[in-house]
């Protein structure tokens, strides 16, 4: 298969161009910064918030092999921190990214997976769009577009050929917690002190979390799967219960679990 990942440099995106490289599949990959390469993968220098060179790269692709089999949409970033502090600039990148340069890649690819009637578009998420989880409220509210906009475009595209599934992993030991940008400035840190410890506590989850080869198998799995689900959790089994608490108990009673959990 011709499988698009975006955001290949490290972490999910990384180990999954690396796994399905190894099965025999064609993988362009794209980065923004220059890496050390995989062999046979194929590197595309890519912003995914510039509509205009997502849509370049795809046609590149396109004109090279003849067809796109499946995107894989892993590019994202986050920032943490109260929402009350984050700056217009902060929260235009968390959106444009996560959530826009899902957007920008969809309309690249689907003209192409319409006219071969077959394709698969499988977007990352997270436990994040299920939760609206404290200090890191931007991020959850670009995974909560992401959840809207693929159980839209899955209906509109069933009958012509392309699936849409969305993986949502938990926490994962990869380079997202170091790179995360932190509202650090003192005024938010004595508005809401508890900010401090929780986002420790949610870096302090992340380092111990599982492994990016867990994800890249999910992902792989999907990939050769005729039928998918619509959806998958890929997380702890305290982080799977979470999710179906979230489906079952009522609002409230969830809230104040999660609270409790980061000591709100």
């Amino acid at each position: 298969m011709i499988i698009f990942i975006t955001g290949i440099s490290s972490g999910f995106g990384l180990e999954t161009a690396k796994l399905l490289t190894q099965e025999g599949h064609t993988v362009y990959g794209t980065v923004r910064r220059e890496v050390t390469p995989l062999p046979q993968v194929n590197y595309l220098t890519l912003d995914v918030r510039d509509k205009q060179a997502v849509a370049n790269v795809v046609q590149q692709i396109v004109e090279k092999e003849g067809r796109i089999d499946v995107l894989v949409n892993n590019a994202g970033m986050g920032i943490g921190g109260p929402l009350e502090f984050a700056t217009e600039e902060e929260i235009r990148l968390q959106m444009d990214t996560n959530f826009m340069g899902l957007v920008h890649c969809v309309d690249a690819v689907l003209p192409y997976m319409r006219k071969q009637k077959s394709g698969k578009i499988i977007a990352l998420s997270s436990i994040g769009g299920l939760m609206g989880l404290p200090f890191q409220g931007f991020y959850s509210a670009s995974k909560f577009a992401i959840e809207g906009y693929c159980e839209a475009l899955r209906l509109e595209v069933a009958s012509l050929g392309v699936q849409v599934v969305v993986v949502r992993p938990g926490d994962f030991s990869t380079g997202f917690t170091g790179s995360r940008k932190k509202i650090t400035n003192e005024a938010a840190l004595q508005a809401y002190p508890l900010y401090r410890d929780a986002i420790a506590k949610v870096e302090h989850d992340e380092t111990g979390g599982l492994k990016p080869e867990v994800l890249a198998r999910t992902i792989s799995r999907v990939v050769g799967k005729r039928n998918p689900r619509n959806g998958y959790v890929v997380a702890s089994l305290e982080q799977r219960l979470s999710v179906l608490l979230k489906r079952i108990l009522p609002a409230k009673w969830f809230g104040r679990i999660l609270g409790s959990y980061y000591k709100l």
